[in-house]
């Protein structure tokens, strides 16, 4: 059976879900194609920084999102080793939202996802695609069903990206490449009962790896972290009777004092979750490619500095504001090879930096020898934390090109 569409998106994380809505409100029959069931936790530092509040507002989640979401954030904290540095969190120029706030990904992508349902979207969940043929202008995308026999083969002349960087899937060309000692592995829990500050987003630097925590929903206090492939052998040496995320959180705890303290009378609230080896960096080809990339699938930053929520609903409003008003133009190749290069010209320039940026602020957190050089400047000016916050992108606006300076002026 063949189901044709305007655009095909595979994923329905924050990325797959919020470009699935915008084009079906402009019009687009699109199929949003999702592996997993929601709601499902996941591995993520669960913050949406406030120039985002805006854009979910406009996709239509944003009251349900505020009933949810944890308190402002207003203060963002370095915790190294014994030590702990304050700043305030710059403050977005929006009376309604001038801070971020951090909300579980399970509410968070099943607010969105049931939005697109509203706007008209095509849902295949539990499905996994799993062939993609064909070229801009027709592809074929094959589908399972995930309890079932049940396959489909679903059309469109454009196909989205937006499955994680480390899955794989039709459109990942990533190739399997030998282990590294500096491979990143991500571990997240949840806890109840913690003393951390709800206003409060602290960083973590510790030798091997860095991470934050955040008071989320429900009061829910989420730990999350990046280890380097050596420090995680490390820890689970020294404790090899314990798994990996038991052997790595007490690691964490032992190197970076804040992590003990906040851990001392929590409750665990679920399982640990643990991804990996993730691959921080750009894949957006210059040239745009095959199918539009959003998403992780288009570039990830190290999770320092937190703006992967950001990086995902921001880049499927950029492709949707180069595609929505040129749906016809699909069918043709060349045409649509055109928007790929525009697409991707606006995506380095909106992204590219904030990546980059990122993995300086990586590499100085994870090597001891660095942070002992920088935290001495950053406890004698606190203020650069704030200023790190802003070059991260914790107020920065979308960039769409155009000359309006309200980020939700017409995009269509």
């Amino acid at each position: 059976m063949d189901k044709a569409y305007d655009a095909i998106i595979i994923g329905a994380g924050p990325a797959g879900a919020s470009a699935a809505i915008l084009l079906a409100r402009s019009g687009w029959r699109v199929a949003l194609v999702e592996k997993l069931d929601f709601p499902r936790r996941k591995v993520c530092g669960e913050c949406i920084a406030a120039s985002n509040l805006p854009l979910l507002d406009a996709l239509g989640i944003g009251e349900a999102l505020a009933s949810l979401a944890g308190a402002p954030l207003r203060r963002v904290a370095l915790m190294y080793r014994d030590q702990t540095i304050h700043a305030a969190l710059p403050q977005l120029a929006d009376a309604k939202h001038p801070w971020g706030k951090a909300l579980g990904r399970e509410h968070l992508d099943s607010l969105l996802l049931e939005q697109a349902r509203k706007s008209g979207v095509e849902i295949f969940q539990p499905w996994t695609a799993k062939t993609v043929e064909g070229e801009p202008g027709r592809f074929y995308c094959s589908i399972a069903q995930a309890h079932s026999a049940e396959n489909l083969t679903l059309s469109a002349p454009a196909l989205i990206a937006a499955h994680g960087s480390w899955e794989i899937a039709p459109t990942n060309d990533l190739k399997q490449r030998p282990h590294r000692n500096s491979d990143l592995f991500a571990f997240k829990a949840n806890f109840k009962n913690t003393n951390l500050d709800t206003d409060l987003l602290p960083v973590l630097s510790f030798s091997g790896g860095y991470g934050g925590m955040v008071v989320g929903d429900h009061a829910t206090t989420t730990l999350a972290f990046c280890i380097r492939r050596d420090a995680l052998a490390r820890s689970r040496l020294a404790m090899p009777k314990h798994s990996a995320a038991e052997a790595a959180v007490a690691y964490v705890a032992n190197d970076c004092d804040g992590v003990a303290a906040m851990l001392s009378q929590a409750e665990q609230h679920g399982s640990w979750l643990s991804v990996g080896p993730i691959r921080p960096g750009i894949r957006m080809p210059k040239q745009g490619g095959h199918a539009f990339l959003i998403g992780n699938a288009a570039g990830e930053a190290h999770p320092i500095i937190g703006e992967g929520i950001s990086m995902a609903i921001q880049s499927a409003w950029l492709l949707a504001d180069n595609l929505a008003g040129n749906k016809q133009a699909m069918s043709d190749k060349q045409k649509q090879m055109r928007l790929h290069r525009r697409y991707a010209a606006a995506w380095q320039r909106n992204f590219a930096p904030r990546i980059r940026l990122a993995a300086l602020f990586a590499h100085v957190a994870m090597r001891p020898v660095l942070a002992d050089c920088m935290f001495p400047l950053l406890k004698r000016y606190p203020q650069l934390l704030t200023r790190a916050a802003r070059w991260g992108g914790k107020v920065q606006y979308l960039d769409l090109g155009k000359s309006a300076a309200d980020p939700l002026a017409e995009t269509m």
